[in-house]
């Protein structure tokens, strides 16, 4: 049987470290306001005008490429995980393969847009592209620079308290052996989508809303539409937007539900974890999760006291650097799971 295994993982994170306590001058809030609702430390900022996702997707993907011993010229597919691309289009997928200098070879790119859960849907894609026999080193990114795109006042504060920068690589290849991704699950609910969402700018027009004239858009009768109005600036329409106790409520449910279905696939309990590496949300999510599976400390990885909600790119992180303080062995039982906007959720297991 081909399986899908993870050859090498890299990550990387900005130097530019942000205290909560540097958030304070900018907003009424304290270190010990946001500890309590999200156990967050600190996080990481990319320098404006010279950092940007794809380059750092561009430097998690060189550690990656070298650990698994392949040179980017035998990548043959790109999977780009963000919500935070460089441009509204294209995506980042062709940037990084410019940045990475294989534009001869033309090989495929694709860019994924499932924001937290982001990089389990890109995985589980890669699965199903090298178990086909399709392609053989798939390169998986998982980049977000939250910092350009965040309300940085008391307004803002419920968001902008919790998003960080980084990004996070792995290469896909096929193996015969008895290791690799054994099982994905992925799901989605569109019902209350914006309850956790950036809604301009875009293309609705106020559709999904009954209260149009927040928004500002010209007349029907106007040829065209306009993307942002200077009613979305004043409103704050161009910044993220989160009903947080909502998304905690639905968090903590779909969570274990996924990461228990998608065990029951292969006869594995939660027992059988040797590591959980949650997406990197909010750490009362993920301790409320490791209690309902009834998981030991060491059983579950948490990094978001240094990083913060780095979105598609926190579970690479965490399992890069999981990796490397060798808590992930050869042989363990590694679960990966991430919820978030859409809502989309999902889940894998891998055999290490």
């Amino acid at each position: 049987m081909i399986r899908a295994k993870i050859a090498g993982i890299g990550h990387y994170v900005p130097n530019n470290v942000v205290s909560n306590d540097d958030l304070s001058k900018h907003m009424e809030t304290s270190d010990e306001w946001i500890q309590e609702r999200t156990g967050i430390k600190e996080r990481r900022f990319g320098t404006k005008h010279e950092e940007s996702t794809t380059t750092m997707g561009y430097e998690a993907s060189k550690v990656a490429l070298e650990r698994a011993g392949i040179t980017a010229e035998e990548v043959d597919f790109i999977i780009f995980a963000t919500l935070s691309p460089d441009y509204y289009f294209p995506g980042c997928g062709v940037l990084l393969q410019r940045a990475l200098g294989i534009t001869k070879t033309e090989i495929g790119a694709l860019d994924v847009r499932n924001q937290c859960s982001g990089f389990v849907y890109a995985l589980s894609v890669a699965d199903q592209y090298i178990r086909s026999g399709m392609y053989k080193n798939i390169l998986v990114v998982g980049a977000e620079m939250h910092s350009m795109g965040l309300e940085f006042t008391t307004r803002g504060r419920g968001v902008s308290v919790i998003f960080g920068d980084g990004a996070g690589a792995a290469v896909v290849q096929a193996t015969e052996e008895d290791k690799g991704i054994l099982v994905s699950e992925l799901h989605s609910d569109g019902t209350n989508a914006e309850i956790l969402s950036l809604l301009s700018p875009g293309s609705h027009g106020g559709v999904h809303h009954d209260d149009k004239e927040q928004f500002g858009f010209p007349d029907k009768s106007t040829l065209g539409g306009t993307f942002i109005t200077d009613k979305m600036l004043e409103n704050g329409h161009h910044f993220p937007y989160m009903d947080g106790k909502s998304v905690f409520k639905k968090a903590v449910v779909k969570f274990p539900e996924v990461i228990k279905s998608t065990l029951d696939k292969i006869g594995k309990t939660a027992e059988d974890i040797d590591l959980l590496i949650p997406h990197q949300a909010n750490l009362r999510i993920s301790q409320f999760i490791q209690k309902v599976l009834g998981l030991k400390d060491e059983q579950v990885f948490n990094n978001i006291h240094k990083y913060g909600n780095t979105t598609a790119a926190s579970i690479p992180i965490a399992l890069s650097e999981a990796w490397e303080e060798g808590k992930v062995k050869e042989g363990d039982t590694i679960c990966l799971a991430a919820f978030g906007s859409g809502f989309t959720w999902g889940s894998v297991i891998i055999k290490w």
